[in-house]
């Protein structure tokens, strides 16, 4: 984290009686899964570490000379020509972690998405009654029955227009590039006086000026703090949200507070990833596929990131024309 240059040793010479230098050690870099290299000239992605025990290389080292024995012939019995060795590569790269989970939670703040993860699972995201109480992105795991498991990842609430910069922005989003499934938790009983319908669509409308690709993955509807409805409408009140968004999709009433349907979304959630896994291990080229698929939204999203940071810079600056022209124009009156 603090050490910005590495250099790996270089060879050593070579000597008489055909003798070579020893090779320069490597430098290894040990880094969390997850991590991603890029240039830091134009942000393409060079390698990641996904998976535990993986060892890839990303700069070559130089190459040694020929000594003058190389050149000998028949016809030149004492060669004085030797050749030099090629230096090694030299690059600035940029190391970025995304976490690695197969399943992400999207939502606005306070949705309650923090509370389904301390809900089933052993993480304890910081819970409160007021917007962006989550400020990082939260995994935790989720154990099901024998040894079987997966990862949730939560991230910062997205609020309308964080596609522009309001709020938190859509930066984190990056960090469910990776996810099998999303599920979107919707609040049942918005405080602000909205409606599920318009806070789910809000969601559905950043996440696809996010990444198009990402908006197609599959994305399970989960309606949330439904022990603040009462029980004998529960349904028709889901129900109602559903046929306003015209969702076709899977569909879970739940209240992450009082783990109501969570244990059931849990275990569907087990069997779909199982499922994928089977299909995977069944069918190498669906592999191949996801790896493709998972480029073009960290491709799209890389972009929108990009995008957003200018947006940014520009306001900045036109921010600051206008304070100066404001000094200008200013006009100082003294009185007694």
């Amino acid at each position: 984290r603090y050490t910005k240059h590495l250099k790996a040793e270089n060879g050593e010479n070579g000597s008489g009686s055909k003798k070579h230098g020893r090779d320069g050690k490597d430098i290894i870099i040990n880094v969390p899964l997850g991590t991603v290299v890029k240039s830091a000239d134009d942000e393409k992605i060079l390698l990641e570490i996904i998976n535990d025990g993986d060892e890839k290389v990303l700069m070559e080292g130089g190459q040694g000379g020929l000594g003058n024995f190389h050149f000998k012939s028949s016809t030149n019995q004492a060669p004085q020509y030797s050749q030099p060795g090629k230096k090694g590569t030299e690059n600035w790269v940029t190391l970025e972690l995304k976490v690695l989970a197969d399943v992400g939670l999207l939502g606005l703040p306070n949705a309650g998405k923090s509370t389904f993860i301390r809900s089933v699972s052993a993480a304890r995201p910081k819970v409160a009654d007021y917007p962006f109480t989550t400020l990082i992105p939260n995994l935790g795991v989720v154990g099901m029955s024998g040894d079987k498991s997966f990862v949730v990842a939560d991230i910062p609430g997205l609020i309308e227009g964080a596609s522009e910069g309001a709020g938190l922005g859509i930066r984190f989003l990056k960090h469910l590039t990776r996810t099998r499934l999303l599920l979107h938790l919707v609040d049942m009983m918005p405080y602000d006086g909205s409606t599920p319908e318009h806070n789910a669509r809000v969601i559905e409308k950043e996440l696809k000026t996010f990444s198009s690709t990402l908006s197609d993955q599959d994305r399970w509807l989960v309606l949330n703090k439904v022990d603040l409805i009462p029980e004998d409408e529960v349904q028709d009140a889901c129900q109602k949200v559903v046929t306003a968004l015209s969702w076709e999709g899977p569909v879970f009433y739940i209240s992450g507070l009082a783990s109501m349907g969570t244990k059931s979304l849990c275990a569907t959630i087990m069997d779909y990833i199982d499922d994928k896994r089977q299909q995977e291990e069944a069918d190498p080229e669906l592999l191949v596929l996801a790896d493709h698929q998972r480029q073009i939204i960290q491709a799209e999203a890389r972009d929108r990131i990009e995008d957003l940071a200018i947006m940014r810079r520009q306001s900045r600056q036109k921010s600051k024309i206008d304070d100066d022209e404001d000094d200008h124009d200013m006009e100082v009156v003294y009185v007694e």
